[in-house]
């Protein structure tokens, strides 16, 4: 994949610019390889650094008010000091590891609306920074992920939307200021008391995280709002677990829970 364009800090005449992934496809943990390509103008120009960034957009809540803003949340420095004459030819490679909290943006080949993910080159000139172009890439699922992710295609729920929320999870290991919220219609049986559910991951080296947030509808006996699951396990056991059951047994108490008592989650 490349993408080519005008250094807009250089004006006319000045280099170009592509930066090639060798596959526009990651999963979370992973390194995206690759090189930022230069292409010397008709004048000799000095760049003080280049820079590579991961953006995506995060919703921020700021009192009664939302907005959406993108957000850099991991930077890797592929050159400084960087020379080029008229019509040279650079090449600088990179290997950029993605955090293993990356946000999913393709789930068994399925973009999730709502979603941004990219890959920002930026150059520094003379204390002016290009801002540089936001250009997409692909974030799969992680086996882990991809084996909970299952369960809720097995048990009928339909993805409605994804989206990043600036802020933390009480008791988790978060490392990024923000986090993915994956938002699913209940299966037709659990419809009438749960409007909506939403799927959290964090990750670790060694453990998934995985947070639920179910709106259940007020009733008659059955008080209203949101109920919360945590559940932390290694990779291997995810693996080996019945994500289905354990979902379905969850679903089944979130809906059965009652105003003046209920199951402890």
């Amino acid at each position: 994949m490349v993408f080519k364009r005008m250094l807009r800090a250089f004006g006319v005449g000045g280099p170009t610019v592509d930066t090639v992934l060798a596959n526009p496809d990651v999963r979370p943990g992973e390194v995206l390889t690759g090189e930022v390509r230069i292409a010397g103008g008709d004048h000799a120009v000095d760049i003080e650094q280049v820079k590579l960034s991961l953006v995506t957009r995060v919703e921020v809540e700021s009192g009664d008010n939302e907005h959406n803003r993108n957000l850099e949340f991991a930077q890797v420095v592929v050159g400084r000091h960087v020379g080029v004459g008229p019509g040279q030819n650079l090449s600088l490679p990179f290997q950029f590891p993605v955090p293993l909290e990356t946000p999913l943006t393709v789930v068994h080949g399925q973009l999730l609306r709502g979603m941004t993910m990219g890959l920002r080159t930026e150059l520094e000139v003379r204390g002016a920074v290009d801002p540089g172009d936001l250009d997409a890439f692909n974030v799969h699922p992680i086996r882990s992920q991809e084996h909970v992710l299952n369960a809720f295609g097995a048990l009928g729920f339909r993805f409605q939307r994804a989206d990043n929320e600036q802020g933390r999870i009480h008791g988790v290991p978060q490392q990024l200021p923000f986090y993915q919220e994956i938002e699913f219609l209940p299966p037709q049986q659990f419809l009438s008391k749960i409007s909506q559910l939403e799927l959290t991951f964090v990750t670790d080296p060694h453990h998934l995280y995985v947070v639920l947030e179910a709106d259940r509808r007020g009733g008659v006996l059955r008080a209203g709002g949101d109920t919360f699951g945590h559940f932390a396990m290694s990779h291997d056991e995810v693996l080996r677990s019945d994500w289905a059951a354990l979902l379905h047994q969850w679903m089944e108490k979130v809906a059965g829970r009652r105003s003046f008592g209920g199951f402890g989650l």
